[in-house]
């Protein structure tokens, strides 16, 4: 429901800022003036936003979680799986490490 009245408080504001738009482009003298619409868009938007916060602190509305947050550095070892042979002092291979995150 919170996101319904959202999205027409939205098409509100899009609806004003067009009507501005056909104001500022005619020249009529008895109109409202073009501020009229933008300050309602203004107001309208501000509205937006509190609505927002006011919906994620109540918790009717989530975000969705950061990838960051659940990120954990880890380190593999591998470990050659092959047959061992005969390998001199010079060609030893040492264990490889790789860190998932370099940070």
């Amino acid at each position: 429901m919170i996101k319904i009245i959202i999205v027409l408080l939205l098409l509100y504001i899009l609806f004003n800022l067009f009507r501005a738009l056909f104001v500022m482009m005619s020249a009529k003298e008895h109109s409202k003036p073009m501020s009229h619409y933008l300050g309602r868009r203004v107001l309208f938007s501000g509205i937006v936003l509190i609505l927002i916060i006011a919906a994620l602190k109540l918790g009717f509305i989530h975000t969705n979680p950061s990838p960051l947050h659940k990120a954990t550095a880890r380190t593999q070892i591998q470990i050659s799986t092959t047959t061992p042979h005969q390998q001199s002092a010079n060609t030893k291979q040492l264990l490889e490490r790789q860190n998932a995150f370099h940070s």
